[in-house]
Parts: structure tokens; C-alpha cells; sequence
């Protein structure tokens, strides 16, 4: 049977890339690929699949909260790439699950872990429960050598503590450790703020 991957890390560690090598080489090789994301990741336009190095593609397919996918527009497929999973809902989660077993076809989610709160995005949280193989893309801290694990949202220079789950405006994300995150929130109120338990 098929696999489902969830390949998940902080912003720019280079998840999207990783994507369009893999689509670039399926497609070298002669094989089917369907490039699918969320229709709420409209950064780029509406159909980019775009990395942050300048490469793109266009998605093949979006995905809404309520898509049902169809398993005869999928038939005869090799591998199906979904970018931005952190913006699926459980029940699209749920359906690329069962792609891997009614279709033996083999599903590969990038997405982030968690949000700028630390706080796991529901689509991500499915993955992390029914994914075949979870694999970290690392990147370090943007202020040391350490590996990256948060997203730091930042306005005008400054940590963004408050706020909704997904903005896709005018904010920034940086990448970085634990020990950065914490200095960056700037204190233990800031983080409680966040929901955070701070040890007294």
C-alpha cells in the first residue's frame, strides 16, 4: 500500500522547493503527478505553487474545507503533492489518507507544524495522527546555529504575539529556536498572553 508523508517545518526551510524538485523529477521519469494546495494560500495567485527561490508551478488542483475528492479524477496518477497542508481541514486530511489505500497512490504533504503561538494548525495535527512517515525539513535559528522549530511572526521588527491562526497579509515569519523565540516574545507575560505556562 501506498504511503502518506508529512514533511513539515518552519517558514523557510525550504519545504516548497523540496515539492517542485520532487513534481520535476516524477515528471522526468514520465509519471502522473497532480500538484494540489489550499485555495486560501492565494499569496502568489490563486493557482502559484511558489517557493520563495523563485521557482513555481501551478496547482493542479485546489482544495477547499468541504472538497470531496473524486477518486476517478485521481485514478492512474503516480503521487499527488500537497503544499501548505497546515491549511487543510481534518476531512480533506482524512480523504488523502484513504487516497493511499483505494487508489495505492502516494501522498506527500508539506506544511508547518505549528503557528506563531506554537499552537498546532488543525491540518497539521491530522497528518501528525495518520501520516505513514512524519519527516522534519530543517533549518536553523535565523539568530544562531540552532535548529529552527517555531515561526516567529513579526511586524515592523517586532514579535507578534496576538492575532489570528492564519494572516496572510503584511506580517513576516522568522525561523528560530526555542531560546530565540522566548527573547524575541520579550517576556513571561507576553508569552502567558499566548497561552504559554511559565513556570514561577
Amino acid at each position: 500500500m501506498a504511503k502518506l508523508y508529512f514533511r513539515y517545518g518552519t517558514m523557510d526551510s525550504a519545504k516548497t522547493l523540496n515539492l517542485l524538485a520532487v513534481a520535476h523529477n516524477y515528471r522526468k521519469q514520465g509519471k502522473r503527478v497532480v500538484l494540489a494546495k489550499p485555495a486560501l494560500d492565494d499569496r502568489f495567485g490563486d493557482r502559484k505553487v511558489a517557493s520563495r527561490s523563485g521557482l513555481e508551478a501551478e496547482a493542479d488542483l485546489l482544495l477547499e474545507p468541504t472538497t470531496v475528492l473524486s477518486l476517478d479524477a485521481l485514478r492512474h496518477l503516480d503521487c499527488m503533492l500537497v503544499d501548505e497542508a497546515q491549511f487543510l481541514s481534518p476531512s480533506v486530511v482524512d480523504q488523502l489518507r484513504m487516497l493511499t489505500l483505494r487508489l495505492d497512490l502516494p501522498v506527500i504533504c508539506y506544511g508547518l507544524r505549528t503557528d506563531f503561538q506554537t499552537r498546532g494548525f488543525p491540518g497539521a495535527l491530522r497528518l501528525l495522527e495518520l501520516a505513514d512517515s512524519i519527516e522534519e525539513v530543517k533549518v536553523t535559528c535565523q539568530h544562531c546555529g540552532s535548529k529552527a522549530v517555531f515561526n516567529l511572526r513579526t511586524a515592523g521588527g517586532e514579535a507578534v504575539i496576538e492575532g489570528a491562526q492564519v494572516s496572510l497579509g503584511d506580517e513576516e515569519y522568522v525561523p528560530v529556536c526555542w531560546r530565540h523565540y522566548v527573547e524575541r516574545v520579550g517576556s513571561d507575560d507576553g508569552l502567558r498572553r499566548m497561552g504559554i505556562t511559565v513556570p514561577t
